[in-house]
């Protein structure tokens, strides 16, 4: 079967793609033209129809992301990459695959991943080996499940998972739960830059989530607006560590949609406070910040708003804060009138000056784009095989 992306694509794979100059609407303050593509979409089905066509040759668009609907098997998913990167080959293909409940293709070869608390469970099991024994199987472990996810992934054809949880298992959190690795952010931190090492040993990057931590609070920003009443120091103290630790290896983070209102009343994948002054300016990350879903109830309804935003709206808020990019997901299964309006409102919002595009995103988001060809799924190395071996001990 041969990958998505074929053998001769060069080390700098967007080079020469993307719609041409003349489409693109933005400009900087000074009137010049920006080359800035933060809408991460979705599709309904299984292959490209007319309508996400036109939408994924929209100059605001820079990728999309696939979730369980988009698969049927193997061959159908290589076949789908492959014709998105014909449409537009910067275009960056995403998906939610970090092991356990959070696996969107489970058939047809692809490797059933477990929660990742399994790792941090492991990190403790000493078993009848020496002091620390389970600590490094842990590392081993976590190493093999990186490399398991971006070379089955990359083998199709997709460019980027959004994994690493980085949230810490302080309990209450359902929609964390398993998903994260352990409630020591010392243990997080090594155990994320282990499965970090593996999706890079794959040619894959990575995105840390949910900035500065979702995992201290029970409610879903799925469905609610989760609120953390910590103090700045308590959360730098603790969920944040991670990212403090790894701020210099991340090649991406997701914030979360959480109030904390001692720091700021916004949430933080809204918050120039958290994004600029924190997160970038104090502890050092340079890569690229996508929002969470605005789609989500979390992303929806801000502090001081009676209305409920609409998504043009969202998305403008989050690139003025400092994302890169947005995802809005999960509306094209209706027709994707809510993609098209959000296109062009978009594209309202910055002639009306309520968001800048930022010269800087677009280096940042093409620097997610893998820079080398991936083996094709029947070549994968020996070492595949053996990495498989090591998930088992889990």
């Amino acid at each position: 079967m041969r990958p998505a992306s074929s053998s001769s694509k060069s080390a700098a794979p967007h080079e020469g793609a993307g719609p041409p100059a003349s489409a693109h609407p933005l400009t900087s303050p000074e009137g010049l033209p920006v080359n800035h593509h933060p809408v991460v979409l979705d599709i309904a089905g299984t292959a490209l129809n007319a309508d996400d066509r036109r939408r994924l040759a929209h100059p605001l668009v820079g990728g999309l992301i696939l979730f369980a609907r988009n698969y049927t098997d193997r061959a159908q998913l290589t076949a789908l990459c492959a014709d998105i990167k014909a449409l537009r080959e910067d275009l960056l293909i995403c998906v939610d695959h970090e092991g356990g409940r959070v696996q969107r293709f489970r058939s047809d070869g692809f490797t059933a991943l477990p929660p990742m608390r399994e790792l941090g469970r492991l990190w403790g099991d000493d078993g009848r080996g020496g002091e620390g024994s389970g600590a490094m199987r842990a590392l081993e472990a976590a190493r093999a499940a990186g490399f398991v996810i971006g070379a089955e992934l990359r083998a199709c054809g997709v460019d980027l998972s959004f994994t690493p949880v980085l949230d810490l298992d302080h309990g209450p959190s359902g929609i964390i739960g398993d998903r994260a690795l352990h409630r020591d952010p010392r243990v997080v931190a090594l155990l994320a830059g282990a499965l970090m090492h593996g999706l890079l040993r794959a040619g894959m990057a990575h995105c840390g989530k949910h900035f500065p931590g979702h995992g201290f609070v029970a409610a879903d920003s799925h469905v609610a607006v989760p609120v953390d009443r910590r103090s700045l120091r308590a959360i730098l103290a603790d969920d944040a560590r991670p990212y403090e630790w790894l701020a210099t290896t991340l090649a991406s983070v997701m914030p979360a949609h959480v109030v904390y209102p001692r720091v700021d009343a916004l949430p933080a994948g809204f918050s120039r406070r958290w994004l600029q002054d924190i997160l970038r300016g104090r502890l050092g990350f340079t890569g690229a910040v996508f929002s969470d879903d605005l789609s989500m109830e979390g992303a929806r309804h801000l502090p001081g708003r009676d209305a409920e935003l609409s998504y043009a709206e969202a998305a403008a808020l989050a690139l003025e804060a400092g994302c890169d990019l947005v995802l809005l997901c999960n509306q094209s299964v209706d027709g994707g009138r809510a993609v098209d309006e959000l296109l062009d409102g978009l594209q309202a919002e910055a002639a009306r000056g309520r968001w800048q595009p930022d010269p800087a995103a677009e280096p940042r988001r093409l620097a997610l784009l893998p820079a080398s060809p991936p083996l094709p799924w029947d070549e994968r190395s020996e070492e595949h095989t053996s990495e498989l071996q090591s998930l088992r001990t889990i």
